[in-house]
């Protein structure tokens, strides 16, 4: 039966509605098998929006589950890495480190920690080359993996990180079970075992790719593997231990703390199925940054410390002292590469050898450099480089640094030959200025002055000394008399503290005639100053006066004119101590003059300009009441002691 006309175009349309209905119904049927692999956020059944994809905690159980002990997955959550690694132990020197600190001079007590003291960071230390790598901060590098090479073989205990976007959104971390597979949703599971790293992005696209359409994927690797590697030999930790996969020797090495101190840092096998598959000399990664011999470990593989080989110890002015192990054939020259070179100090022209094998005999052998150079050393041997500026050389072979001040052309700091004088310096400074005071002229020696503060504090010490026996032998027969001892012991501390903080400053007193002052013919020395004032025009007259102060200078004036214009010495004055302090350093003293029948005076010395006239207080002064009591006391006694003997009669 045939359609009416006006209907077929009714029918076609409906059609359409009723597939596109079915296909829509399938489709959703099909999203219910799996609800929980399709995320439930607004707008994931919205047609266009990209199907978004996550893993169930249930699935992360399972690979857990299913991953061996020590390959990399575990039932637990990772501990940090402070927890996992032990505790850095204190550095312990073996004997012939100890042997070489000693050579050195190294305080033992100061430079080795122990468990209760550290060691003192100010204190140099010497330490078998390379064991910083092994010590300290060094062993956590250990458990960083590095960048993964493209070559890599992906096996059981990776973790794959795979990031879907475009129409599918997924961002899933899947672990390799132990059939070396991995898990995504709404795909299925992935062989991937024996996949290299750079070919993971197509063998899984290609199995995504059977499912969604029109997608981008990024692979990348999580937490590695761990593989078990054995150490053996002359190690500090030998025994199996758990390392990433991409571990390295040296990363192996950091883990088992290293060589003990009978193993070998140059002597270092990888070896695999019986096999030696690498030989690593650590030095060529320490000396030369060379790790082409630091080859990846594998699963099973054993790493092998030979014993030791011969030491010897570089001290000195090296870069880089310590305690070096040598293979054969290496000599002095390599030595002095391995220790850095010498400092900027050393004496490059000689070394001295240090032989256990001759310790009886000579024991110590000079060797002249570079000759030496290829010479051979002896397990035990100790080279010490000597610097050029730790011995003070002779003074006649040294050029002169001097600082030339005040009345002078050129002021400044002068560089003159070993045999130059004062008068040469002055010369080179371009002469005295018209208002020059040679005769005020301050000379000072740094020499001088590191003698007269050596001789300064030998003599506050022994005053110290006889102020404490004083007080220690001295009685008091009162209270006030016990009362005046005990002010004068804190005076005299007092005293002692204030002639501490005085530092010499080295002055040479130059003995000049005041009428026709000329500077000595004086060798220099290092460090010299010279000063030349200018010409003053007063004299100072200061202590126990009536009106102390500068006073203008008039040529033919006496040191008694100079006192009677500041009024004189007062009653507690000490007049036969009074001083006079030239401009040259020089002292006139009354005392100087004074003679059996009479007190000292400077009646009659002429000043000069620049002159300090000092008159002192008397020290001690007891007034006649004092005195009269004290005698009192005395006969008193005396006479107590008549009338006891008299008794006694």
């Amino acid at each position: 039966m045939s359609a009416d006309p006006w209907i077929t175009p009714l029918v076609r349309p409906v059609r359409m509605a009723l597939a596109a209905a079915l296909l829509a119904a399938c489709w959703s049927a099909h999203a219910q098998l799996e609800p929980a692999q399709v995320a439930n956020e607004p707008g994931a059944s919205v047609s266009g929006a990209p199907i978004r994809l996550r893993q169930t905690p249930s699935t992360v159980r399972a690979e857990q589950r299913d991953a061996l002990p020590g390959e990399g997955l575990s039932t637990m959550p990772r501990r940090p890495l402070a927890e996992r690694l032990e505790p850095p132990q204190p550095y312990k020197p073996d004997d012939f480190e100890r042997y070489v600190r000693k050579l050195a001079g190294i305080d033992e007590s100061r430079a080795v920690a122990t468990a209760t003291t550290p060691a003192d960071p100010t204190q140099p230390d010497i330490r078998r080359f390379g064991v910083d790598l092994m010590t300290g901060q060094a062993m956590a590098a250990a458990d960083h993996s590095a960048l993964v090479p493209a070559d890599y073989i992906v096996a059981a205990g990776d973790e794959l990180m795979v990031t879907l976007w475009g129409s599918v959104d997924a961002d899933v971390r899947a672990t390799v079970d132990r059939s070396g597979r991995i898990s995504l949703p709404r795909v299925g599971s992935i062989m991937v075992a024996g996949t290299r790293y750079a070919d993971l992005p197509d063998v899984i696209g290609r199995r995504v790719g059977q499912v969604f359409k029109n997608f981008q994927i990024s692979v990348g690797l999580g937490q590695l593997r761990s593989v078990r590697v054995y150490v053996t030999g002359f190690a500090k930790q030998p025994g199996a231990h758990f390392v990433a996969s991409l571990s390295t020797i040296v990363n192996v090495l950091m883990r088992s703390g290293g060589p003990s101190a009978a193993g070998s840092f140059r002597h270092i096998e990888l070896r695999r199925a019986g096999k030696t598959v690498s030989s690593f000399d650590l030095y060529d990664l320490l000396l030369k940054g060379d790790k082409a011999a630091d080859a990846i470990v594998q699963a099973e593989d054993v790493l092998y410390i030979g014993p030791v080989g011969a030491q010897i110890g570089a001290i000195g002015s090296f870069n880089k002292p310590a305690v070096f192990e040598l293979k054969a054939g290496e000599t002095v020259g390599d030595v002095i590469v391995m220790a850095g070179g010498f400092t900027a100090v050393a004496d490059r022209t000689r070394l001295s050898v240090e032989r256990l094998s001759e310790r009886g005999e000579k024991r110590i052998a000079q060797l002249r450099m570079p000759d030496a150079s290829k010479d051979m050393l002896a397990s035990g041997d100790v080279l010490r480089s000597f610097s050029e500026v730790d011995a003070r050389l002779s003074t006649q072979l040294q050029n002169k640094r001097v600082r030339i001040e005040g009345e002078v052309a050129k002021p400044g700091e002068y560089i003159l030959t070993p045999d130059s004088t004062l008068a040469d310096a002055l010369r080179t400074a371009g002469g005295l200025t018209p208002l020059a005071y040679v005769f005020g002229a301050e000379f000072t020696r740094e020499s001088v002055r590191v003698a007269q503060q050596e001789n300064y504090e030998r003599a506050l010490r022994d005053l110290e000394v006889e102020f404490a026996k004083a007080a220690y032998t001295r009685r008091a027969i009162s209270a006030d008399e016990a009362a005046a001892q005990a002010a004068a012991g804190s005076g005299s501390s007092v005293l002692i503290q204030r002639l501490r903080d005085v530092r010499p400053n080295g002055r040479v007193v130059l003995q000049l005639d005041p009428a026709a002052p000329e500077i000595p013919p004086l060798v220099v020395e290092d460090g010299d100053r010279l000063y030349i004032p200018p010409r003053p025009n007063t004299v100072g007259v200061f202590g126990s006066v009536f009106n102390g102060g500068n006073y203008l200078f008039a040529q033919g004036r006496t040191v008694d004119d100079f006192l009677k214009l500041a009024g004189g010495a007062t009653r507690g004055a000490d007049a036969d101590s009074t001083f006079v302090l030239r401009a040259n350093g020089s002292v006139v003293s009354a005392r100087q003059r004074a003679t059996w029948i009479s007190g000292g005076s400077l009646a009659g010395v002429n000043a000069q300009p620049g002159d300090t006239i000092f008159v002192p207080e008397e020290v001690g002064k007891t007034t006649f009441v004092q005195a009269a009591k004290e005698w009192t006391q005395i006969l008193a006694q005396f006479g107590l002691g008549v009338a006891a003997i008299n008794s006694l009669k």
